[in-house]
């Protein structure tokens, strides 16, 4: 495959990928104007922000598995074109039900694209520090994503109703299917194996009903659904990994674990995005409602985290070369750490500059890791493994992004709720109701300047600071998780044969 070629594969992967990352995020923005017209519950507007996620996690092993076996080029872009067509009815929702189904089918059409994104890559670029630069440069699409969503979003928002943060997917997605069709090569594992409907339903159900648990956990309604729901997760997850054990042809392989640098790579690309989305989901809705910013210009307050999520590919070589794979990626998440506590402090001042430099740490620290791990999990499994490999690294991705908006979110409704204290004589009981749902809620319910809506906003700003700080918490679990499994090789690892 010529040069030229494999470089302009690459930009149609990146441009899936890319697009998968914004719409992690575009919605983010959209809330407080999709609350108004949709008028979502508080846990609704939690499952529409974290459906999707969680239908890709549920699902990308199982799409991982299939392209392996029916071929990746092929499921990429009957993926692709299943994801333009359910952008198309999740911008013409009519009610939050409808759009939560929409953003569920993003979601399942998500999960094909991912995997096959990361084995064709490994496939394209056999060269191990071409590949090295090729994974940096879409985990950087990938980071950047996650914060280029507000920004194109809060744009869309200021001339067009909600709905069209999701219209932006159709060009791009008519891109990555034209072009990826004619340059990128198909690629299957040469022994598959049968496919296990099984384990792939053992999958889900392991995931599915475990987010579900934390969501109502953190509702303080946990109730006999969510001792059924325990259950059912904790027995899929067992059944699975014995299953995957026994089987000639796993969809996981259990033994790939053994290796402490695949399992610290993996986990701590889960912490790092948990951490990340957890805050990113409420940051965007505090910008608004909280510092009366309007949607575009919360975006560009998100700039930060993306530019310097971008940067981190100028710096990735340097502290590869001198610190070690491993320190790197504690060096790093340590920096991201920084970078929250950071935001913390600052969150009450009246001086919006310091939160943006807050946010220049914590994208820096986020790229770095990110790039370094998601290289570490492919890079240390042999080849024809690639495609389980990246999808297990896109599970743990995924996951941590819908259990950080679930976990962190609802941690900040709680810790919301336990500040708010409406003040006597406060605006009739339907006022009292809104501000307590949630401060989207309040802000649309109650009159610019009462003293319910200032109380909502000095209990939305204490949550924020407090939950910013369980962040910086996890990611320094991060840190010393990534210190203490990940080996300290100095440079690109070729791959094993």
């Amino acid at each position: 495959m010529t040069p030229s070629r494999r470089w302009i594969s690459l930009s149609v992967l990146i441009g899936a990928v890319l697009l998968l990352a914004i719409d992690s995020t575009v919605l983010f923005l959209a809330v407080p104007s999709l609350t108004r017209d949709l008028d979502p519950t508080a846990t609704q507007v939690l499952w529409i922000g974290d459906i999707y996620s969680l239908a890709i996690a549920g699902l990308l092993v199982t799409m991982g598995n299939l392209a392996d076996r029916v071929g990746r080029k092929k499921v990429l872009l009957i993926g692709a074109t299943a994801f333009g067509a359910a952008s198309v009815l999740a911008a013409f929702s009519p009610t939050a039900e409808v759009l939560i189904a929409a953003r569920l089918l993003l979601g399942i059409a998500g999960a094909t694209l991912m995997p096959s994104t990361l084995s064709l890559i490994r496939n394209i670029f056999t060269d191990p520090r071409e590949r090295t630069r090729a994974i940096a440069l879409w985990s950087a699409a990938s980071a950047s994503g996650i914060a280029i969503g507000p920004l194109l979003g809060g744009a869309l928002l200021e001339h067009f109703w909600w709905g069209s943060v999701f219209l932006i997917n159709l060009p791009v997605m008519a891109l990555v299917v034209i072009v990826g069709w004619w340059v990128l090569p198909e690629s299957r594992n040469p022994e598959p194996g049968r496919f296990d409907l099984l384990s792939s339903a053992l999958s889900m159900l392991a995931i599915v009903p475990f987010v579900y648990v934390v969501k109502h956990l953190a509702g303080g309604t946990y109730g006999v659904s969510g001792g059924v729901a325990t259950v059912v997760a904790i027995a899929s997850a067992i059944l699975f990994v014995r299953r995957q054990r026994r089987a000639a042809h796993p969809m996981i392989d259990v033994e790939l674990f053994r290796s402490g640098a695949f399992s610290g790579a993996v986990l701590v690309n889960f912490i790092s995005i948990f951490a990340m989305s957890g805050v990113l989901f409420f940051f965007s809705q505090y910008l608004q409602l909280a510092r009366d910013l309007s949607p575009l210009q919360a975006g560009l307050a998100q700039l930060p985290v993306a530019i310097a999520a971008m940067a981190a590919i100028a710096v990735v070589g340097f502290l590869l070369a001198r610190l070690g794979r491993g320190r790197a990626i504690a060096l790093a998440l340590a920096v991201g750490a920084a970078g929250l506590v950071f935001v913390a402090l600052v969150e009450g001042s009246d001086q919006l500059v310091w939160l943006l430099i807050a946010l220049v740490p914590l994208g820096l620290g986020i790229g770095v890791s990110e790039t370094l791990s998601v290289d570490a999990v492919v890079s240390s499994v042999p080849q024809h493994k690639s495609g389980a490999a990246s999808s297990i690294s896109e599970t743990a991705y995924e996951l941590g992004a819908a259990m950080g908006i679930a976990i962190l979110g609802s941690v900040m409704m709680v810790l919301y709720r336990a500040n708010l204290v409406v003040p006597e004589g406060a605006e009739g009981a339907e006022g009292a109701e809104a501000a307590h749902d949630s401060l989207a809620s309040a802000s649309a319910a109650l009159e610019p300047g009462s003293a319910l809506l200032a109380t909502a906003h000095d209990a939305f700003v204490t949550a924020m600071q407090s939950t910013t700080l369980i962040a910086a918490g996890i990611m320094v679990v991060g840190a010393v998780v990534a210190f203490r499994l990940i080996p300290n090789a100095k440079q690109a690892v070729a791959a094993h044969h």
